[in-house]
């Protein structure tokens, strides 16, 4: 903000106008200070060519509101800025603001990245590996042969393994771990395993700073440096000290509105297509934390680098300013936390498909992400020990005695076996729909919603998920019990409806005398 006032008012052209038989001296026309500005942010490195000009316009709006700018009159406080031949002004006193110091207190805070701070961790190629201590039974088992007590052994040399075979390995194992944290007996149901990229794996576990921030080796990958600003400023609000920021009203929702247009307009979510259904399966396991914390870890190491530290920090962020009793509302009717949810949840997590059912698991996952997000996206250090012990296995010389089998490599890990079709259909009516489930008796159980709008999200969920909705509605009877309808009056029969025509007397016998 101060940068770019000091750039506009040290390049803007000031010159004599003329408006209404009246001149003007220093001033400039709207249309000029477009120009000017957009060239000057099109060149700035830290807006650079993609700046357009409704937002050079929507800029100079902001300037005419808190006064960085004036019409030829003094007039100024409103967002009435035109691309036009108004003529404009700076105000004599300086439109620089300073940031507001935040008092110093002793609460803790959450610990948040340092956005600044320069690439670090160890490469992949480097995977460290751990020493094997030699105890006495090791050491009596391996020296024994000098004393006669066990038949003859030799050597087993291992061939080197490759940064292909490491990466192979880490992927097989740490599905292997996801498969069995949401006890299942395949993964097909809900992950195509050959999309499953191994390099990422092993970059999401290596290449992190000290805060455990993903750091990419494609720079050009890297959220843009405006967008990190934003974020840092919200996330810091108010202490920020290696930037001096304004203080106008409805700044904050003016910074929170650039994030949220930002990420709004991503093609794919953070979690992309692919792992939909894999995070969808972790649902099932809220009712346990620590599984579905664990399972999260895990999924989230799929997840290319670029996507997983984009999630960290937003997440991050999105905690943070939930938490933040300094900042200022972000809106006038919802909560902040509130408000989270419904701005991000979609750039999170969604289906290709985009059916109104998404909102709904996606608000439940990211809740639980913010509540659990410092465990959820750290590396899973028991996955990673096993992983890194079955590597220095593989690679160190193993000792092979005669007839015995004690120091046989270990069985490669793998992830998934063939089940018999019937335990397949099983799996895929218990365990896989199982949050689909419990999301549908939610829909069945909200009293919030209306009618109208409970029949509307069922007939959506029965359409994209009939088999779980059969279980639930076996019969139309079932379904017409959820909305009982007003018994309906039947109308009065009329009187003249229940007499019967006219019919003449007959005399009888029993008349006659």
């Amino acid at each position: 903000w101060n940068e770019i006032i000091e750039l506009f008012r040290a390049g803007m052209p000031l010159r004599k106008h003329r408006c209404r038989f009246k001149s003007y001296e220093r001033c400039f026309k709207a249309s000029e200070a477009v120009d000017c500005l957009h060239e000057l942010l099109g060149s700035n490195q830290n807006f650079g060519p993609e700046v357009t000009r409704d937002q050079t316009v929507k800029l100079l709006k902001k300037f005419l509101k808190n006064h960085v700018i004036e019409d030829i009159k003094g007039r100024w406080g409103k967002e009435d800025f035109e691309e036009d031949g108004r003529l404009y002004r700076f105000p004599p006193s300086s439109p620089l603001k300073s940031y507001p110091k935040k008092p110093s207190c002793g609460k803790e805070v959450i610990k948040f990245p340092d956005w600044n701070e320069p690439k670090a961790g160890r490469s992949q190629e480097h995977i460290p590996v751990k020493s094997i201590a030699m105890n006495s039974e090791m050491w009596y088992k391996r020296h024994s042969i000098a004393i006669g007590e066990v038949p003859g052994c030799k050597l087993v040399f291992r061939r080197e393994l490759t940064q292909t075979n490491i990466e192979e390995i880490w992927k097989s194992m740490t599905l292997s771990r996801l498969q069995k944290v949401l006890g299942l007996d395949s993964l097909d149901e809900v992950l195509d395993t050959k999309l499953v990229n191994s390099k990422h794996i092993v970059q999401n576990v290596y290449n992190v700073n000290k805060q455990g921030i993903v750091t990419l080796e494609d720079k050009s990958k890297e959220l843009p440096h405006w967008i990190l600003s934003a974020m840092k400023c919200l996330a810091n609000w108010p202490s920020c000290s290696d930037l001096k920021q304004p203080t106008y009203s409805g700044f904050e929702r003016d910074v929170f509105k650039t994030i949220v247009d930002y990420f709004g307009q991503m093609k794919e979510p953070l979690l992309t297509f692919h792992f939909f259904d894999i995070f969808v399966s972790v649902l099932g396991l809220l009712q346990k934390p620590s599984k579905a914390v664990e399972a999260l870890q895990i999924s989230c190491l799929l997840l290319p680098p670029e996507n997983r530290k984009r999630l960290q920090l937003l997440v991050r962020m999105m905690a943070r300013i939930s938490l933040n009793q300094d900042l200022p509302p972000l809106s006038e009717s919802v909560r902040t936390r509130t408000l989270m949810v419904q701005a991000f949840s979609r750039c999170i997590l969604c289906s290709k498909d985009e059916i109104d059912l998404d909102e709904l698991l996606a608000a439940k996952l990211v809740s639980f992400l913010m509540d659990n997000y410092q465990e959820i996206l750290s590396v899973p250090s028991a996955l990673k020990s096993s992983i890194e012990d079955h590597v220095v296995h593989l690679q160190r010389v193993q000792i092979k005695y005669a007839g015995a089998d004690s120091d046989a490599p270990l069985p490669p890990p793998s992830f998934c076996h063939q089940i018999s079709t019937s335990d397949f259909e099983y799996q895929r009516a218990t365990g896989s729909q199982e949050p689909l489930a419990a999301l549908l008796e939610e829909i069945v159980m909200n009293k919030e919603i209306s009618v109208k709008d409970k029949k509307k999200k069922l007939k959506q969920f029965q359409k994209s998920y009939p088999e779980v909705y059969r279980v639930r509605f076996p019969t139309p009877e079932s379904e017409a019990m959820l909305f009982p309808e007003k018994m309906k009056q039947k109308p009065p029969m009329l009187m003249w409806a229940l007499k019967k025509p006219f019919q003449p007397f007959h005399r009888t016998r029993s008349f006659r005398m």
